[in-house]
C-alpha cells in the first residue's frame, strides 16, 4: 500500500544505527511476542500476509514511534480480536493487569483475563504460508517469465496490501531466479484466496532505481510476484543506463533502505 509503512527508499530518516553484539531480543516480552505470533500463525488463526496487513493499519504517527515488536503487539492484538479468538474487553482487561506488573500466572491476571479458545474447531481455517510451500513446484502454474528475461515492475498504486515497493514501480530489471509458486500477498492478506503464481528474484540496477547520481555498479534484488511484472524491452532509457544483460553481474549491497522487516 502507499503510506508511511512502505519506508523503502524514503529520505530523511538518517543513518541506521548498528548495535555491537546486538541480541536477538532486547527484552523478555519481545521473545514472548515472537512465540505468540508464530503460534497463532501455526494454528492458522491468520496468515503472514494478514499479519503484514494488520501492521499497515497502524496509524502513521503510532507506527513511527513504535519499536519493531511493539508493531507486532498491535497487529497481533488486532487480529486476535478480528478473528474472534479474544474479545476486545478481555484484551483491554489483560493489558490493564499487565500494566500493573502482576505475574502472568497470578489469579485474575492476563492469562485468566483473555478469553481462550483452545478448541481446534474454534480457530478459523485460513490458507497459511505452511500450506503454500507445497505449491512451489506445482506444474499446474506455468511461469510467464524466464531467468535472464528483462521485465518492468508495473506502476501500481493499490490501496490494499502489496509486496511491490514504491521505489521499484515502473523500473526495469532482470529475472535472476524463479523461486516457484507462492500465494499472492495482495489477495491472501484480505481473504481473497491464495491465487498462486510464480515469485521471481529480480535484479535492479541502483541507477535505475535512484538516478544517475547513485554510485555505479550497485544492484538491488527484490522478490516480486508475477502480477507485479510485465515484459520489459532493452531499448528504453532505464536499460541503457543500467547496463544489465542476461550475463550475470556482481551484486553489491545497496546503501538505501529496502523493503525490510515489518
Amino acid at each position: 500500500m502507499n503510506g508511511i509503512h512502505d519506508m523503502g527508499g524514503m529520505h530523511g530518516f538518517g543513518s541506521i544505527p548498528r548495535e555491537a553484539n546486538e541480541p536477538v531480543f532486547h527484552a523478555d516480552w519481545e521473545r514472548r511476542m515472537f512465540a505468540m505470533t508464530l503460534t497463532a500463525m501455526g494454528r492458522r488463526v491468520f496468515n503472514v500476509d494478514e499479519f503484514r496487513r494488520a501492521i499497515e493499519r497502524i496509524p502513521p504517527a503510532d507506527y513511527l514511534r513504535s519499536s519493531y515488536y511493539e508493531r507486532w503487539l498491535r497487529a497481533l492484538t488486532a487480529l486476535l480480536i478480528e478473528k474472534g479468538v479474544a474479545g476486545a474487553d478481555a484484551v483491554e482487561a489483560a493489558c490493564a493487569i499487565a500494566a500493573q506488573g502482576a505475574p502472568a500466572d497470578a489469579p485474575g491476571t492476563a492469562r485468566a483475563a483473555v478469553e481462550r479458545k483452545d478448541d481446534a474447531a474454534a480457530a478459523p481455517r485460513i490458507a497459511t504460508g505452511a500450506g503454500d510451500y507445497r505449491l512451489r513446484g506445482d506444474p499446474n502454474f506455468p511461469a510467464r517469465f524466464k531467468v535472464g528475461e528483462r521485465v518492468r515492475a508495473r506502476n501500481l498504486n493499490p490501496e490494499q496490501h502489496t509486496r511491490l515497493p514504491r521505489y521499484a514501480r515502473g523500473r526495469h530489471g532482470l529475472i535472476r531466479r524463479d523461486w516457484g509458486v507462492f500465494a499472492l500477498p495482495d489477495t491472501h492478506a484480505h481473504g481473497g484466496g491464495a491465487n498462486p503464481c510464480h515469485c521471481y528474484s529480480v535484479q535492479f540496477d541502483g541507477r535505475e532505481l535512484w538516478g544517475e547520481d547513485h554510485p555505479a555498479g550497485e544492484s538491488v534484488l527484490l522478490d516480486l510476484w508475477e502480477p507485479y511484472l510485465e515484459p520489459g524491452g532493452g531499448d528504453d532509457a532505464g536499460s541503457r543506463h543500467s547496463g544489465q544483460t542476461a550475463r550475470a553481474r556482481p551484486v553489491r549491497a545497496a546503501t538505501r533502505v529496502k523493503k525490510g522487516k515489518r
